[in-house]
């Protein structure tokens, strides 16, 4: 070939080359490309960059629309002379993404995948939750940094753009992170510690216990070469946090599985998926008969009371509740649960000292508060009195612990609902259309506002509701929509009523009516009310009523002796002619006027701010009776009454 021909081509190869390098989508290597502005950080550095991007099916004309498989790389690197314990890293998305895939992390809050992102995620280790300092490991990049690699979709960003997050930080306490800079595909930022934040001392190389609404200990109490025996313990904190059939699950992440248990089971067993799973071609010569699950992600629930002092699957501390978790101030033996398990491991981790805690946990109860828990944190070993009577203390081989805390329910996701009455007005405000949920039928309308009730109405199902809907609303002049509105589709529901009003104070009646089949056993109810109000709390009278001092304002109410069971829903005597009666609770609440003399209870204050039921919090609705009407829970429609007043006061001066 010419010599001008292999300069030619010598020319147009590097031409290829550079253009690759330059483009906007970085190659899909293992490692993220290196920054030089981390040499300058002493702190922790953060990047992200996006390495790829595929168009997807289907393919739409509409862009914001079109949806792009695309592949980033996050990293976090400790460059400080100390080591960074159980990090967290959030990445701030905003293009609707959906993450498929994550490696070398687990998302923090155990969300399984696939997961929508679009408001932002944030990850934690696994298997290491730690990054240790390069002095002490001589600078080992596998120590010091984690490589993270993302998997996902996002919506709307076509080429050339480039679906970048809006911001990135790291969520450890103690240190301050600046806006990210963005050069093309790659944000980076430096997070120091924060000079304000007192340095804590620390004598151990394990994090302290934290704090939670529930805590959950993983306590590894023996190690073999191929097994372990660990302990979980359940501990309720929280004043109205409960639980009622706990079901709890995590992940295996590394191929374990339970071969037996103590002080709870799990919902499936099944000899076969231990068969053919990944531990029967380790394990060929054994007995998968008597092992208790190979689920990757079991479900665990505790043993019923009669099987306490089982010596085979019972026998321990704290277990054998049916699966109750009560407030301590309720029952403090009912406030912890408690159960054992022998757990078996897989290639690499064949040594006694390869531990770690299973990821994703998740517990959730018979309409009982939403619990969102973080990531297993290593802590300090527990410690526990010597099993001979001594006075000595054994610890644990190995300690993580789980931080569980209650989330409030988000619109139309709500288990239990209010409804608002007042002897001043003739009208119920029953709970608001769809308020624990609607189904997709499309013989009511979901948006629709309640229709107003005559009291006598709420003894009765939904169901059973609508002629005396139409009848009420007919008499009372106002229009019925058509389709009807859908019904709350709650479980329980809450009337809070006032009574009366006189002179040297006022009284309410709480009404609870149970629509489900299910009976609760050592029920409680709680109302938080406004300052004004709270203040001249006097009594509850039918139930045992408490002030909670952990949390403002609030009044806790439980079942008396013999009133602790709220029973489900019955047929009628005849079945044909009459709807179901729902259980049913009330009592009567006073209040005194000493310190607030001239409360106008028709005004709407004398109303309850939120309330709960067994921990989890009530749709409230969203009018107030009063004495000439309903008002809405805003400011907005007051002052917009207001306007509408002034307006017919003007009217009638010029006519």
């Amino acid at each position: 070939m010419p010599h001008f021909l292999w300069k030619n081509v010598l020319l147009f190869t590097c031409f290829l080359l550079i253009t690759s390098i330059n483009s906007q989508d970085y190659d899909d290597s293992d490692n993220a490309p290196a920054n030089p502005e981390q040499d300058k950080c002493i702190g922790v550095f953060l990047t992200y960059t996006f390495t790829k991007r595929t168009k997807e099916y289907p393919h739409v004309k509409n862009a914001s629309a079109q949806a792009y498989a695309f592949d980033a790389v996050a990293t976090i690197l400790n460059t400080m002379s100390e080591d960074l314990k159980a990090w967290e890293f959030f990445v701030g998305f905003q293009h609707d993404e959906i993450l498929v895939s994550v490696r070398n992390a687990v998302l923090t809050n155990g969300t399984d995948f696939p997961v929508k992102v679009g408001n932002g995620t944030t990850f934690s280790g696994f298997p290491d939750s730690d990054l240790l300092n390069a002095i002490e490991t001589a600078g080992d990049m596998e120590q010091i940094q984690r490589i993270i690699k993302i998997k996902g979709t996002q919506f709307g960003v076509k080429p050339p753009g480039t679906p970048m997050p809006k911001t990135m930080k790291l969520m450890n306490s103690g240190f301050k992170c600046p806006e990210p800079t963005k050069k093309g595909g790659q944000m980076y930022l430096c997070c120091v510690k924060d000079p304000k934040m007192k340095k804590k001392t620390n004598t151990t190389k394990f994090l302290k216990r934290q704090k939670a609404d529930l805590t959950i200990a993983y306590d590894i109490l023996q190690a073999y070469g191929n097994n372990y025996l660990a302990q979980v313990t359940m501990d309720n904190w929280h004043p109205l946090g409960r639980l009622d059939n706990w079901n709890l699950t995590w992940e295996w992440k590394r191929g374990e599985f339970i071969y037996s248990m103590r002080g709870a089971y799990t919902l499936k067993r099944d000899s076969s998926s231990c068969i053919y799973s990944q531990a029967a071609s380790y394990y060929t010569d054994f007995d998968f008969a008597p092992v208790i699950s190979c689920d990757k992600n079991p479900i665990i629930v505790d043993l019923p009371p009669e099987r306490e002092k089982d010596k085979d699957i019972g026998n321990l501390p704290f277990c054998c509740k049916n699966g109750t978790l009560l407030p301590k101030q309720m029952n403090s033996s009912l406030s912890t649960a408690m159960f054992q398990l022998q757990v078996y491991k897989m290639p690499p981790d064949l040594n006694r000292t390869t531990l770690h805690a299973p990821q994703n946990w998740k517990i959730k109860g018979e309409l009982n508060p939403n619990y969102v828990c973080g990531p297993p944190v290593r802590v300090e070993p527990m410690e526990f009195p010597d099993p001979s009577g001594l006075m000595s203390e054994t610890a644990a081989v190995a300690s993580w612990q789980v931080g569980c805390n209650i989330t409030r329910p988000k619109p139309r996701q709500n288990r239990c609902c209010v409804s608002f009455s007042a002897y001043y007005n003739e009208s119920v405000i029953p709970c608001n259309t769809c308020a624990c949920g609607c189904s997709d039928a499309v013989a009511c309308d979901p948006d629709a506002q309640a229709l107003l009730l005559p009291s006598e109405a709420l003894l009765i199902p939904f169901r059973n509701r609508t002629a005396k809907a139409k009848a009420w609303a007919k008499l009372k002049h106002r229009s019925i929509p058509n389709p009807l509105p859908c019904g709350d589709n709650c479980g329980v529901s809450i009337n809070w009523h006032i009574v009366s009003n006189y002179r040297n104070g006022w009284s309410a009646r709480i009404t609870l009516f149970n629509w489900k089949q299910y009976i609760f056993k050592d029920w409680f109810t709680a109302v938080t009310l406004d300052h004004d109000v709270f203040i001249d709390y006097q009594k509850v009278y039918s139930f045992n009523g408490t002030i909670l001092n952990s949390t403002k304002h609030t009044v806790f109410m439980q079942g008396l002796e013999g009133l602790k069971y709220l029973v489900g829903i019955v047929n009628a005597t005849d079945p044909t002619k009459n709807p179901q009666i729902p259980g049913k609770q009330q009592t009567v609440i006073s209040f005194t006027k000493k310190k607030r003399p001239n409360i106008k209870l028709s005004k709407g204050p004398g109303f309850p701010t939120k309330v709960y039921f067994n921990g989890e919090e009530c749709a409230l609705p969203d009018q107030l009776p009063i004495s000439n009407g309903y008002s809405l829970r805003s400011g907005i429609s007051r002052v917009a009454l207001a306007v509408i007043s002034a307006f017919l006061i003007y009217l009638g001066i010029l006519l």
